[in-house]
């Protein structure tokens, strides 16, 4: 049986794509990276794909006059791969609906948050000037919504009193590492379904999240 088809998609230094690659060699993933696309030719991710044979593109946004000429050119690469999933990961962009639809219950994106709370940035910032006591990150399928597509998997972290930004971020991007391949594994074994349009794991509606902590998949459901 052929490998589950990844593309992904960034904008930055792809720590995350890193997290997938890694996974992917460790065996834990039963895929494989298509092709990695970057809005940026500067992206450090492109390094990292390079490094394992990946195939890449740059796509700069600022060569396009519009968002929708940009995501057709996005489109014009991904869909002759025909992947199971396109992947964002840190892709600092803000998709067309034609491009979500294209993809629909396809597309997945990582936000450093535990939705639907701050969506957008400075999450880390807002966690702490809100005085939370937990924080984390969500992996969640694209909607035309910003980041308020159904959440698949969340991971917590606990806000400690003397947090920076940075500090507090750094453990998030951590946990990020660990939840996003589950996700997608969750994704392409089949875990993680649609029937219409409600979310569901093994075959049942899942309303709330599901949580990754200290390795193990947590249903609150069943709790």
């Amino acid at each position: 049986m052929a490998k589950a088809s990844l593309v992904v998609l960034i904008s930055g230094s792809g720590s995350n794509l890193q997290a997938i690659i890694d996974a992917i060699k460790a065996g834990q993933l039963d895929a494989e990276i298509s092709a990695v696309i970057s809005n940026k030719a500067s992206a450090r991710g492109l390094e990292r794909a390079a490094a394992e044979n990946i195939t890449t593109h740059v796509v700069d946004h600022k060569d396009y006059p519009n968002r929708e000429m940009f995501d057709k050119a996005l489109i014009d690469i991904i869909d002759p791969l025909h992947p199971h999933l396109v992947v964002l990961a840190g892709f600092m962009r803000i998709l067309t609906d034609g491009f979500i639809r294209q993809y629909h219950h396809r597309l997945i994106n990582i936000h450093p948050s535990l939705l639907p709370r701050y969506k957008g940035l400075h999450t880390h910032r807002q966690a702490i000037d809100n005085a939370d006591k937990i924080h984390g990150a969500s992996v969640h399928y694209v909607s035309d919504e910003l980041d308020s597509g159904p959440v698949i998997l969340q991971a917590e972290v606990p806000v400690k009193a003397d947090d920076t930004e940075q500090i507090l971020a750094a453990r998030v991007l951590a946990e990020e590492h660990k939840i996003y391949p589950k996700a997608i594994e969750l994704h392409i074994s089949g875990r993680v379904t649609f029937n219409d349009e409600q979310l569901q794991f093994d075959g049942k509606p899942l309303s709330t999240p599901l949580l990754l902590k200290d390795g193990r998949l947590l249903n609150e459901q069943l709790a």
